[in-house]
C-alpha cells in the first residue's frame, strides 16, 4: 500500500471519527417546537421556581408527578445545556442552568397541563 492510500485512509478515519464526536456533541436532549421546550419524544418540559440554578429540589414524591429530563453517562454538556447531579446520585439535564422535568399528567406529545401549577411550574422556553 502507498503513503497516498494510508494518508487518504486515515484521513477519512480521522473525518468520520470528528463528524461522530460533532453530532454527539451537537444533539441536544431536546427541541425547540413553537417556541418550547419538548423531550426527543414531543413532550412538553417545565421548570421549577423553587429550583436553584444547577440545583433540583424536587425530589421522591416530586419527582415521581416531574419525572426530571434524565441524562445518561456518557452524555456531555454543551452550550446552554448542562448536566446536574440529583440527590440519588442520577443525572438530569439542564437548561441555561434551569433543571428540566416533563408533568405525569400529560398525557401526549402537545400537551401543556403543568404550566401555572401551584404557581411554580412554568413551561421551559
Amino acid at each position: 500500500m502507498s503513503a497516498l492510500h494510508v494518508s487518504i485512509r486515515t484521513f477519512a478515519f480521522c473525518a468520520t471519527l470528528v463528524a461522530a464526536v460533532a453530532a454527539a456533541e451537537t444533539n441536544p436532549p431536546a427541541r425547540v417546537e413553537g417556541g418550547l421546550l419538548v423531550g426527543n419524544t414531543g413532550m412538553t418540559l417545565y421548570v421549577f421556581d423553587k429550583d436553584a440554578a444547577g440545583k433540583s429540589v424536587c425530589n421522591g414524591p416530586c419527582a415521581t408527578n416531574w419525572p426530571p429530563l434524565m441524562a445518561g453517562g456518557s452524555d456531555q454538556a454543551t452550550g446552554n445545556w448542562s448536566i446536574l447531579n440529583r440527590d440519588d446520585g442520577s443525572k438530569q439535564w439542564a437548561y441555561k442552568g434551569k433543571p428540566l422535568y416533563f408533568w405525569s399528567k400529560d398525557q401526549k406529545p402537545g400537551d401543556k397541563t403543568g404550566d401555572g401549577f401551584n404557581g411554580v411550574w412554568h413551561i421551559a422556553q
